[in-house]
């Protein structure tokens, strides 16, 4: 055997070309051979459509074919169809409107769906985020639920599905052939048997993503926020009628067999933000100091069945429905960097977790410059954020972030715009970016392991000792709440602008408040099924609450808000 060795040895040292090309041949084998396996495993129902979905998304795309199952390119995002089931309205008029809705109409089943829970766990039907309601038929020609929808053949799971509808405002989330996601407000469509549900997740084989034409339906218990919304327009409520209307809203136009959906899609072919009806009439335009949507009015004041669709409201010549469109409003998109070198420095301080990079998108908005950073973070440099890369001494951004806390670095800023929040929510806020990235969750893993009551035991004490640095070294301190924020957006950014010595633009300031999320916003459906806080964290926590509000009120501060802890 070892001559054998040998000889071969020899032959190949003689000739090395033909030992590479018989290397070449045999990896060229094991490719083949991988490939043929992988087109094996592809031959099921729905293959062509999984790899054809994967393709459209790395090339971008934003369109998809038809449901026809096996022909269409699915592409991995969300896409709004235009199908005559879409419903508008307030929420006060959700639950008439489906209670009338299955009266008159034969072809909604939504009320349909206590057959279908039987044989199922209290925990099946229920897990806090989103009720089971069951498995449903679906037609390619007609779908049940007739909202946006949704494919992911590689990694969708039932709250992934449910996240992306609810973050839509719809009320119905259901999962087909265990890829596909579809949202609605209504369900169109009849019960099936349960066991005909029947197909595992792509992204999580422990449960069950409805079957080929079966939905697995859920009703979702949305955000209060996430309430507000109705397909591809968000509702902002009841308001009286201008003063001059023609100034305030400078495009209007009699609609014949008015519904809401004709309205916003008038109003967003004329690029505008605001769609707002008034009876027959659809107004377009802007939110201005003449139509601020400050001082809104009891909803019902506004209840007119619109003439084309008899379960939405259209307002009246005096009270006005307004919803906001998917236009974007320009006014305050535009940032750049200081046109001068800025004489002091001024910072955004904050602890981790408490609102800073939320702050910042604000501010940006709200000035039209950039902000700077006491870090690099690549993904915010990439989200928007340009004054990331700039030394923080450069003076070339309005304000600087920083968690940093400690004599020697307060010391190094002129001012300070202090954001303080909940240590409650600021820690778990810190934690999921910690273990989930920007707008990412923690698993169920970091909750429950050593990693999080570690992380509360080595945070909470930062949580005060950061605000209580900035407030015994910062020379001028602007203490701001991101709580009231969030509460009166207007009047707290407002503020900040004024302390950076900076003349305020209403315009621009209302211009904020219609795009007041930015790119960091986590989904308000998520949320822990326990409470994470032990009575020892909550005692030492409180604590540290206490401190910190004593230390405002010295200084004749705002004190903490009341929701931090109970009084």
């Amino acid at each position: 055997m070892a001559k054998a060795l040998l000889k071969i040895q020899r032959y190949f040292r003689r000739k090395p070309i033909r030992f590479f090309s018989l290397i070449l041949l045999y990896l060229t084998a094991g490719s083949l051979v991988f490939l043929h396996s992988g087109f094996v495993g592809d031959s099921g129902p729905g293959a062509r459509r999984g790899r054809d979905s994967v393709v459209a998304a790395e090339m971008g795309s934003r369109t998809s074919m038809s449901d026809t199952r096996g022909l269409g390119i699915m592409s991995r995002v969300f896409k709004e169809t235009r199908r005559s089931g879409r419903r508008y309205g307030p929420p006060w008029m959700k639950k008439a409107r489906q209670d009338q809705e299955t009266v008159r109409r034969a072809g909604d089943y939504t009320n349909n769906w206590n057959r279908a829970l039987k044989g199922r766990s209290a925990k099946d039907v229920d897990d806090g985020r989103a009720k089971y309601i069951g498995c449903y038929i679906d037609d390619t020609q007609k779908r049940a639920l007739r909202g946006v929808s949704f494919f992911d053949y590689k990694k969708m799971t039932v709250f992934r599905c449910q996240d992306n509808c609810a973050e839509r405002g719809y009320i119905y989330a259901g999962l087909e052939f265990g890829a596909e996601c579809y949202c609605g407000h209504k369900i169109q469509a009849p019960n099936a048997s349960d066991s005909e549900c029947n197909m595992e997740c792509k992204g999580e084989k422990s449960n069950l993503c409805g079957g080929a034409t079966r939905l697995s339906i859920y009703r979702l218990e949305l955000s209060q926020e996430s309430a507000r919304r109705y397909g591809s327009s968000i509702f902002k409520g009841c308001f009286h009628r201008p003063d001059n209307v023609t100034l305030a809203l400078p495009f209007s136009a009699v609609i014949q067999n008015m519904s809401v959906d004709k309205c916003v899609d008038m109003c967003t072919e004329r690029e505008k933000s605001l769609a707002v009806l008034a009876g027959d009439r659809c107004h377009c335009g802007f939110p201005t100091s003449l139509f601020s949507l400050h001082e809104p009015e009891d909803e019902s004041m506004c209840l007119n069945h619109c003439h084309g669709e008899e379960f939405e409201t259209c307002g009246t010549d005096e009270y006005f429905v307004v919803y906001q469109t998917q236009v974007q409003d320009n006014r305050c998109m535009d940032r750049h960097f200081l046109p001068t070198r800025a004489k002091h420095l001024v910072a955004l301080a904050s602890f981790p977790g408490a609102g800073n990079t939320w702050a910042r998108h604000l501010i940006e908005l709200a000035t039209g410059f950039y902000t700077g950073s006491y870090y690099f973070d690549g993904s915010l440099y990439n989200k928007g954020f340009k004054g990331e890369r700039d030394h923080w001494r450069s003076g070339r951004t309005i304000c600087i972030k920083t968690h940093e806390s400690g004599k020697k670095e307060i010391e190094s800023f002129d001012s300070c715009v202090l954001m303080i929040r909940n240590p409650y929510k600021a820690l778990m806020a810190e934690f999921n970016r910690k273990y989930g990235g920007h707008i990412g969750f923690a698993s169920q893993a970091h909750w429950k392991g050593k990693e999080w009551p570690e992380f509360v035991k080595n945070y909470s004490p930062w949580w005060a000792s950061h605000t209580l640095d900035w407030l015994n070294y910062g020379k001028t301190v602007h203490v701001v709440h991101f709580e009231n924020v969030k509460r009166d957006l207007f009047s707290q950014l407002k503020g900040m602008v004024q302390f950076l010595d900076l003349k305020v633009s209403e315009d621009r300031l209302l211009c904020v408040e219609g795009q007041k999320d930015g790119n960091f916003k986590r989904s308000g459906l998520r949320k822990l099924e326990y409470d994470p806080y032990t009575p020892e964290m909550r005692a030492n926590i409180n604590e540290l609450i206490r401190t910190v509000d004593v230390a405002l009120r010295k200084r004749n501060m705002s004190s903490v808000p009341e929701e931090y802890m109970p009084r």
